[in-house]
């Protein structure tokens, strides 16, 4: 794909909001990764929701050194404003489950932001890349710590909590239960609502999960 077709596809997409389907986008986001994914991310100006998820994938779907791909992730975080822009970033992004201690590196530079999706982003790649018994120690006292003042960023650490009682119950209910959980009320109580949500927790724990709740 040459950077003429590369500007009309655009062109083409900029007409256009919540008009081309999630296969679509990813279909061409496999071909600008195989062709020439850094034109494309030179020339994007992010200028409608389409452009912006299509990047999203096109970082997660290019295949180059790990620190050229966590400079474009950097790049693009400032540019990320919803849920669903963040989610398919973080969770397209698996080139991380083979440098590990590298992207958990970059991603501790953010675990003291204030801003909402920055938050969120640690809690997404930390889920869906991180939840091995090397890290699940260190990703319950990551997550434990973030900022939640906003709602993305307090749902994605509920979304956390509650993936990892599906793989780590013990470890979980342990956490949520100790001194050692700091998680402010409405976050916990989020938290124990996507776990009983959650199709891959036992009907016995949400059992107990259905009479916990956070009283400070």
């Amino acid at each position: 794909m040459n950077l003429a077709s590369i500007k009309q596809t655009l062109s083409n997409i900029k007409r256009t909001y919540f008009g081309i389907s999630v296969p679509e986008l990813r279909k061409f986001a496999k071909q600008l990764a195989k062709d020439d994914y850094k034109e494309f991310i030179k020339i994007n100006d992010f200028s409608t929701f389409e452009l912006k998820l299509l990047h999203a994938f096109v970082i997660g779907y290019a295949i180059d050194d790990i620190d050229i791909l966590l400079k474009h992730f950097q790049d693009f975080i400032p540019y990320v404003d919803d849920w669903a822009i963040n989610d398919s970033l973080c969770q397209n992004f698996k080139i991380a489950k083979k440098h590990q201690q590298i992207v958990w590196d970059f991603l501790m530079k953010y675990t003291t932001s204030s801003k909402e999706f920055e938050s969120r982003i640690v809690s997404v790649m930390l889920l869906s890349h991180y939840l091995t018994d090397e890290y699940i120690d260190k990703v319950i006292v990551t997550l434990d710590t973030l900022n939640t003042d906003e709602y993305y960023s307090q749902m994605g650490v509920a979304w956390a909590f509650a993936t990892i009682m599906g793989k780590y119950p013990k470890k979980c209910m342990i956490y949520l239960s100790s001194d050692k959980c700091h998680l402010d009320k409405i976050t916990y109580n989020k938290t124990l609502q996507k776990i009983r949500e959650s199709y891959k927790v036992s009907d016995e724990l949400k059992k107990i999960i259905i009479k916990i709740k956070k009283q400070n």
